[in-house]
């Protein structure tokens, strides 16, 4: 069975994006840069919602063709593009990159992806991890918390139904006083 994470830089208040779809506070630095990188490249597939997916696209696909593209950029640039994505969107009806769509219940479909053979899967979008969550499908999360207070916006926890219990696994520090913190679901 495949393992479920989902990860994304946040405000210390919560959210992943602040009114207005704002993500500019959440710049990386290089060294938190690279642990995504690092991230993407043990990931086998990435689940997107529509949203994110159209933040990803609209930049990823061709950045390491940009002239201020760092090495970094660069390589995560090329296995982002390579890599296997799903995208759960009844709005959308192309995608490209080596990425298939699911217009149809993203429940069941993440549910027959975790029952498969291979990797870590990846889950990005609030909306998308939020039915992940209810549903009890991610097994790892992983917040870059910013010394930032967005005071509303896009929060990086859904609504729940039910209490989980998650143990620490990992904590770290990063530039400009971003914390890390890795837990795993206790099931």
């Amino acid at each position: 069975m495949r393992k479920l994470i989902y990860g994304m830089n946040l405000t210390l208040d919560g959210y992943i994006a602040a009114p207005g779809d704002d993500i500019g506070w959440s710049v990386p630095s290089d060294e938190l840069f690279q642990f995504w990188s690092d991230q993407l490249r043990a990931t086998d597939l990435t689940l997107y919602g529509r949203k994110l997916w159209q933040t990803m696209s609209s930049y990823w696909p061709t950045g390491d063709q940009q002239p201020d593209a760092t090495p970094a950029e660069i390589e995560y640039a090329r296995r982002w593009r390579n890599m296997s994505k799903v995208v759960f969107s009844s709005t959308i009806d192309k995608v490209d990159w080596n990425t298939r769509l699911v217009s149809g219940d993203a429940v069941a479909e993440i549910t027959r992806l975790k029952a498969e053979d291979g990797g870590p899967m990846d889950i990005g979008g609030a909306t998308l991890a939020g039915a992940a969550m209810r549903a009890g499908l991610i097994d790892e999360y992983v917040l870059a918390t910013a010394p930032v207070l967005a005071g509303g916006g896009t929060p990086f926890f859904a609504a729940m139904d039910n209490q989980v219990n998650l143990d620490l696994v990992e904590t770290r520090t990063f530039p400009g006083g971003v914390v890390l913190n890795r837990y795993e679901t206790r099931r």
